[in-house]
């Protein structure tokens, strides 16, 4: 296992970009929110989806420069057409038209379609976070999960974020797919060779299946299917994690007319790569609208200490809330480097060697 400084993969994340075409600017967005999630810990959308995005704008499936247009706006709304841009840009110029919105009217919202991948869900929320407001962010996804008493993959992870300040050193941010577990994590399985809990994605015949390199391939083919949160059937609250997925697709489709369920699979019908037209919804709120900002946070404050002071179960040291583990695994990460194992250090030299990159992160700053 390597340790890659932030700041290097950073640099070396956004040379990436431009050697696709990407313009200096927007390349520095994706590498800002590609390394936020590597920073809060969340592997399976930083540096390890680096290749994903290049392979799919040398493909043509993106586009390199994204050309967002606003179809209809209201003093409070937006529609935004991405025409098949990088997602993070797109969600970026529109989350932060939410905010702005916001700023002026207390409410901001912006409805997107024709959009693509766009990293972490809960980097948006921390916009809208980071200006004294509240955020939150949903997007549809390739068909990856099953409805509830069905095998058949039509609904994507469609995750959730929601984000406010608190009087903490770190806000509240919850950000969780809708599903018991993301595609993004079976990809990290497969790059560490570990293996898929059983409940956590079914086959045809509802059994489960544990081999992540069978499951990405399976799930391309409808052969697999990740389970909603709360797992197979009513149980364990299946049909809530199945609930809210629907929720996040009809805002990532419905209100802009966009594509969803087995619309966004990225492959025609001849099996050949396609537009991938995702859809995204943003909200920011402004709190000063309902009172004054200082006493929301120690109101969000006060509720969060008091959750953390709950009786611990036996053999528990701590509890936490959302958004705290994060913000101490960016201190940790930012001290000792991105982990970076075997496998994905392969990724990173096809990437250099395929765009006839000069450099990767200086040698002299990646600690073994």
């Amino acid at each position: 296992m390597l340790h890659i400084h932030a700041a290097e993969l950073q640099r070396f994340m956004k040379e990436v970009f431009i050697k696709v075409g990407v313009p200096n600017l927007d390349a520095e967005i994706c590498a800002e929110i590609l390394i936020t999630s590597d920073l809060r810990g969340i592997e399976s959308h930083g540096i390890g989806r680096l290749r994903m995005y290049v392979d799919r704008i040398m493909n043509g499936q993106i586009e390199a420069i994204a050309r967002p247009e606003t179809v209809k706006e209201t003093g409070t709304t937006a529609v935004i057409d991405g025409h098949h841009g990088i997602g993070m840009v797109i969600a970026h110029q529109s989350m932060q038209l939410a905010i702005d919105k916001a700023r002026k009217f207390g409410f901001g919202s912006v409805a997107v379609r024709n959009s693509t991948h766009f990293g972490i869900d809960g980097y948006y929320p921390l916009m809208a976070v980071r200006e004294g407001l509240i955020g939150m962010s949903f997007t549809n996804a390739r068909p990856s999960v099953a409805p509830t008493f069905s095998t058949q993959p039509l609904l994507g992870t469609n995750p959730i974020a929601f984000g406010a300040p608190t009087d903490e050193d770190f806000p509240f941010l919850f950000d969780a797919a809708t599903s018991i577990i993301q595609r993004g994590k079976i990809e990290v399985l497969n790059r560490e060779n570990k293996i898929a809990n059983d409940g956590w994605v079914i086959d045809e015949q509802g059994n489960s299946k544990n081999n992540p390199q069978d499951i990405l391939e399976d799930l391309v083919s409808s052969r697999s299917a990740l389970l909603p949160l709360g797992g197979e059937g009513e149980t364990y609250g299946g049909h809530k994690g199945y609930g809210l997925s629907t929720m996040v697709e009809i805002l990532s489709s419905c209100l802009q007319s966009g594509a969803f369920l087995l619309s966004l699979t990225g492959i025609d019908s001849k099996g050949e790569p396609s537009r991938f037209k995702v859809g995204h919804f943003f909200l920011a709120i402004n709190i000063e609208n309902f009172l004054p900002i200082d006493e929301f946070k120690l109101n969000i404050g006060s509720l969060l200490r008091e959750l953390r002071a709950a009786n611990k179960v036996p053999g528990q040291e701590r509890i936490y809330t959302a958004g705290e583990k994060e913000y101490l695994n960016e201190i940790y990460v930012r001290e000792i480097g991105v982990p970076i194992n075997n496998n994905l250090l392969k990724e990173i030299l096809y990437i250099k060697e395929i765009l006839q990159l000069d450099s990767l992160p200086e040698v002299g700053k990646i600690n073994s």
